[in-house]
């Protein structure tokens, strides 16, 4: 054993091969593992979609990580310790850690269709004598029910609420809400709630993009949904892989009979490692404490550069706003006359793509372009109002 431990410190003095003599001396060979790959890092104006990688890990994040990467504990211990402590933090029943918002969809539809019961758990996505109807308005069917009918659910769509009413029978399972769609259905979410509790059916939103405001992870658990789902790498800053599924006790401990570590389940697949319980954890805390009036200020603060920075340019407008419900924060939209500039609204986005350093913005504007300031890295709101400058001026 004493051979075995000198042979190993050794090995800690042994310079890295490839690695330059100053990396081997800082103990540490620093590689740019995106470069090697051939892979172009973005400034990122567009926010957390999960196709540009979402958010940034906060520093507090990452130091969980680590700190879990180096001890063997036991997997259902972190999940349990680490629900608990979510759910003190938030204030609801019961908190489970899960593979992203969509794994939280999943295995919170399991929970409602086959509770604690091992022989139905098994059998998902057979469903047969079991309930499988979920409800849905049809406003608020979207590309991530998938999810749900993964459990073998059959959707029920309704419209109003006598027809939510009518729809309900013995085989319903669950109500679905998509809460970034409030404002497009007939059925808003507190009547919704009150529908769900009128005829004891559970009721579950998907809120996933809609933190912040913070308030938000406490709000809908009081307004009475039995299961709210937030995404844990958008503006909480956790790991990207990871979400919260918040709510009733009861159905927690059945979506975690219905996932990892356990065998046979639907959710086997959607593995929460200890690093991520740890830092999903963290990331909760230090959301919970943060300054956001103080990050706000800075936002608007960002906004104001880049709206300056183009301010004399012929016929360009600017505008803040704040979307309704989903990424409910400080954006910047800009437009012009396409005439005048010579450049649409399309080719300003190919350009600042394909610059260098490469921004991408926001996606999906329905008039000129539109600025996402919240992941912006310190001193990048300057950058990115220097490009934008540039490319609509020069054309």
């Amino acid at each position: 054993m004493p051979n075995r431990r000198r042979f190993l410190q050794g090995l800690s003095s042994v310079p890295l091969l490839g690695g330059t003599a100053a990396a081997a001396a800082a103990g540490t060979a620093r590689r740019d593992y995106f470069q090697e790959l051939g892979i172009k890092p973005f400034i990122n104006a567009a926010g957390t979609y999960t196709t540009l990688t979402a958010s940034l890990m906060l520093p507090e994040v990452v130091q969980a990580i680590e700190f879990a990467s180096k001890r063997f504990v036991r997997l259902h211990e972190v999940h349990d310790a680490v629900g608990k402590r979510i759910a003190s933090l938030i204030g609801c029943e019961a908190a489970m850690v899960t593979a992203g918002a969509a794994s939280a969809l999943t295995l919170g539809t399991a929970a409602c269709i086959t509770g604690s019961n091992r022989e139905f758990i098994l059998r998902l996505p057979d469903t047969a004598g079991m309930k499988n109807e979920v409800i849905v308005q049809k406003s608020h069917r979207y590309g991530y029910d998938r999810a749900v009918r993964n459990c073998g659910t059959k959707f029920v769509e309704v419209e109003t609420r006598e027809d939510l009413e009518a729809a309900v029978n013995e085989r319903t399972a669950m109500m679905l809400f998509f809460n970034a769609n409030d404002n497009v259905g007939k059925i808003k979410a507190a009547e919704f709630v009150e529908l769900g509790k009128k005829h004891k059916v559970p009721t579950f939103t998907d809120a996933a993009a809609d933190a912040p405001p913070v308030e938000n992870l406490s709000k809908y658990i009081k307004m009475g949904f039995d299961l709210v789902t937030f995404s844990g790498g958008k503006g909480i800053r956790g790991p990207q892989s990871a979400g919260l599924l918040l709510g009733r006790k009861d159905l927690i401990e059945a979506a975690r009979l219905n996932g990892p570590p356990n065998s046979d389940t639907i959710g086997r697949g959607m593995k929460v490692n200890k690093e991520e319980l740890l830092g999903m954890m963290v990331a909760v805390e230090v959301f919970l404490k943060k300054d956001h009036q103080a990050e706000w200020r800075d936002w608007e603060r960002r906004i104001k550069v880049i709206a300056d920075s183009v301010a004399s340019t012929k016929s360009v407008k600017t505008e803040a706003f704040v979307p309704e419900i989903s990424n409910a924060v400080p954006h910047l939209r800009i437009t012009w006359d396409e005439a005048a500039l010579n450049i649409t609204a399309r080719e300003a986005v190919k350009k600042l793509r394909e610059g260098d350093p490469s921004i991408e913005l926001r996606p999906g504007a329905a008039k000129g372009v539109e600025v996402a300031v919240w992941m912006l890295e310190p001193g990048e709101d300057r950058t990115v109002a220097k490009r934008i400058r540039e490319v609509l001026k020069g054309a």
